[in-house]
């Protein structure tokens, strides 16, 4: 247990008090009369300059420093700048898997990239665990400094000891003899009123203060960015924030990621500029883009809390979704943000005999969601046996597929005919058909034009953090507001003996609390200059 220190006064300060909470002298083991003092804390011990020996005061003295929160300040915006060099996960171009896309994309930069989770930076473990420690640490600065700040103001008297005064930046030593005590600081009370000053008298000593609100400026301030971060932090709770990225196929009804809700494509529209749309003297190469609309139907999945069972979907908005208008429903927003043209949908095949090249009916193999058996005609069936969306081989040379997305399509088919009753397995690729034994086919596909669809990439975005954010913003606005145009100002008054000792202080703008003092002691027949108030502060 720390003793507390004792002043000549009698008062007893807690452990690290510089100015004696009472009286406001120096005490022994603080500021010596000739030096001015930093009055930002009013000489009040802060906890993390005393408690310094457990792991509680070692972590308190860690995030009470300013210094180690300007790090992790500067560090969040060193990684936030570092995730724009390239696209985050929710704006890839193209319908890949993360893991795949930025190596392809960006190379050996990309893979780092990725690996280090700069693709998906705001949910990353250590960009959250920043933002926590930024959050922690201002609390915690908060806590340090207003809490001794508030008692020294709280407690602070009016009657202070000739050296409190002696040690201000502003001081002086006038002589007051020949003058009423009583009289004299009866008008000099007038005068701070007159400033509009909160003035308290204690015999023939004065205060006069005004502005003390704005020294919680600050720490209101950091109120408002708590409730900011705290706000950043609530996207991470499910339900609060969603920002994903869908594509979405013309016909297409597709689930939105992380809802109960799913989108359905009606019709992707592009639309032109034509010629006379533009003035004569435009001379335009090609066609410029007049509007991209997706029209769409919103449904809710009433089964939605029923695991395992099939949708049931309810139709609950219909919009035609354009740049800068998106769909709305809920708090939910669809915005209209990329479009691929020409997508392959399905494939359409001929089928033929190879011997007689007669006719024996077509197929369409769907390239989302493959039929397993698709009648060619009364005799004639095609049977799915595998496939694979995005085709490649393993290093086993085993094929697989990339990805969901129908970018290299591949089936491995069975054809029953009278001709082949036991089945005839063959490969279909793009363009291209391959017998599992390597023969000539006794049944013989040819490739016909594809379905092809255009397709639409669509935000999703849904934050219901925005109030709490927005709140967090206009509590730090007031803070800063109230921090920069106002000011804390003191002024001390006190006869002693046949002498009027004066003393000002403020938190900023020192020239506007001499300009006061100047004129206060004018008005009661005291002519002295800011300089000369400067001048004797010096020598005091």
């Amino acid at each position: 247990m720390l003793d507390n220190v004792k002043c000549e006064c009698g008062h007893a300060n807690p452990v690290g008090t510089t100015l004696c909470e009472s009286c406001g002298a120096p005490l022994a083991d603080g500021t010596a009369a000739n030096q001015k003092l930093d009055m930002r804390y009013e000489g009040a011990a802060r906890r993390s300059q005393v408690y310094q020996k457990t792991i509680v005061d070692r972590v308190w003295n860690f995030f009470s420093s300013v210094r180690n929160a300007v790090i992790m300040i500067v560090l969040t915006l060193i990684a936030s700048a570092i995730g724009t060099i390239f696209p985050q996960e929710r704006y890839i171009p193209v319908p890949k898997p993360a893991e795949q896309y930025y190596p392809e994309a960006y190379g050996t930069l990309g893979l780092i990239y990725y690996k280090l989770g700069f693709h998906n930076l705001y949910s990353s473990w250590w960009f959250i665990a920043l933002m926590l420690g930024i959050g922690i640490s201002l609390v915690i600065c908060s806590l340090d400094r207003v809490v001794p700040l508030y008692r020294a103001l709280k407690k602070q008297r009016v009657k202070r000891d000739k050296k409190f005064l002696q040690i201000q930046k502003v001081n002086a030593e006038l002589d007051a003899s020949g003058k009423d005590a009583e009289q004299l600081a009866a008008a000099l009370e007038e005068s701070l009123k007159k400033k509009r000053y909160h003035v308290r008298r204690e015999q023939n000593a004065l205060l006069g203060e005004k502005g003390r609100f704005s020294r919680w400026g600050p720490y209101i301030n950091h109120i408002g960015l708590i409730i900011f971060l705290a706000g950043c932090l609530m996207r991470l709770i499910p339900g609060f924030y969603l920002d994903q990225y869908v594509w979405v196929r013309e016909g297409q009804t597709v689930p939105v990621p992380e809802t109960n809700y799913y989108l359905k494509s009606v019709e992707f529209v592009k639309e032109y500029y034509q010629d006379d749309e533009f003035p004569e003297k435009l001379d335009l190469d090609g066609v410029v883009v007049k509007e991209y609309k997706t029209k769409a139907v919103l449904y809710e999945n009433e089964n939605a809390s029923i695991p395992g069972a099939e949708p049931k979907l309810k139709q609950v908005a219909q919009h035609d979704i354009q740049v800068n208008h998106p769909l709305k429903y809920e708090g939910l927003l669809l915005y209209q943000s990329g479009e691929q043209e020409n997508q392959l949908q399905a494939l359409n095949l001929k089928l033929m005999d190879t011997a007689t090249k007669q006719s024996l009916g077509s197929v369409k193999l769907d390239l989302l969601s493959p039929a397993k058996e698709v009648k060619a005609s009364k005799d004639v069936t095609v049977q799915v046996l595998q496939y694979f969306p995005d085709f490649a081989l393993d290093e086993n040379k085993q094929p697989i597929t990339k990805s969901t997305e129908p970018n290299n399509p591949a089936f491995i088919v069975n054809t029953i005919s009278p001709k082949t009753p036991n089945g005839e397995k063959q490969w279909i690729f793009l363009g291209n058909t391959l017998t599992a034994d390597g023969k000539e086919p006794i049944i013989t596909y040819a490739f016909a034009k594809p379905d092809l669809v255009d397709m639409s990439g669509l935000m999703v975005r849904k934050d219901n953090s925005i109030p709490v954010i927005f709140f967090g913003a206009a509590i730090s606005m007031i803070g800063l507001v109230m921090g920069f145009y106002w000011q804390h100002r003191r002024i001390w008054f006190q006869t002693e003996g046949d002498k009027l000792l004066v003393a000002a202080h403020t938190n900023k703008n020192w020239f506007g609390v001499k300009n006061e003092v100047v004129k206060i002691l004018e008005a009661n027949g005291y002519h002295i200059s800011a300089a000369q108030l400067e001048k004797e502060a010096k020598q005091s």
